[in-house]
């Protein structure tokens, strides 16, 4: 146990104010969301630039490919979000069973196509898990931006099993910061839940006057 205390005290030591950065921005990020706060994008995409060249510099390549996908599924959410002037902001909704549908294809192509990647062009030594944690990520990301109640669950399965393998690579303090993710996740589904309740009640309402 004085070992891993050690490992996370010389990590926090060892911090660039880069990593510092991406960190708060990706807190910041999270918090934002599980107040339904469209702030969330441009915080997020703020925090996935300084990721990707925090990564590239390191030499994590593949993670760094992964992190343009966030990128680029940030800025379709911050678009979907906003849509057009003048029209309604979207509201969250309950994934219907076509979207189900797709999340899953995300969720298993995405996790067996970063599998083959992983293996055979990176020295990964976790492709598996690796590529779990990716691909449900992914998901989750795809149903935030379509702002459905069930981008918790996808991005909570990640989460779950980043935790561990962030331990196992000795990335303690990023462990630490996905479980902290974990449990604001949780609060963020049922904070979600109360509004699509709130407004589907206001909606009934109006429907009965």
């Amino acid at each position: 146990m004085h070992h891993w205390i050690q490992l996370f005290l010389e990590q926090v030591r060892e911090t660039t104010v880069w990593e510092w950065a991406a960190v708060l921005l990706g807190v910041a990020e999270v918090l934002l969301a599980k107040v339904n706060n469209i702030w969330l994008y441009p915080t997020g995409i703020a925090g996935t630039f300084i990721g990707i060249y925090i990564l590239l510099v390191a030499g994590l390549y593949a993670e760094s490919a992964l992190n343009v996908y966030y990128l680029v599924m940030s800025v379709y959410g911050w678009y979907y979000w906003l849509k057009k002037r003048g029209e309604a902001p979207v509201k969250i909704t309950w994934t219907n069973r076509r979207e189900w549908i797709i999340t899953l294809l995300i969720v298993f192509a995405g996790w067996g196509i970063l599998y083959v990647i992983l293996k055979n062009f990176t020295t990964s030594n976790v492709p598996v898990w690796d590529a779990w944690v990716s691909s449900t990520a992914w998901a989750g990301m795809w149903l935030l931006a379509k702002r459905k109640l069930e981008n918790w669950i996808l991005l909570n399965i990640s989460n779950l099993f980043a935790i561990p393998l962030l331990w196992y690579k000795h990335l303690i303090m990023f462990s630490a910061l996905t479980l902290f993710l974990f449990i604001v996740a949780i609060f963020g589904y049922f904070d979600w839940l109360a509004i699509l309740k709130k407004e589907k009640a206001a909606e009934k309402s109006l429907s009965t006057q």
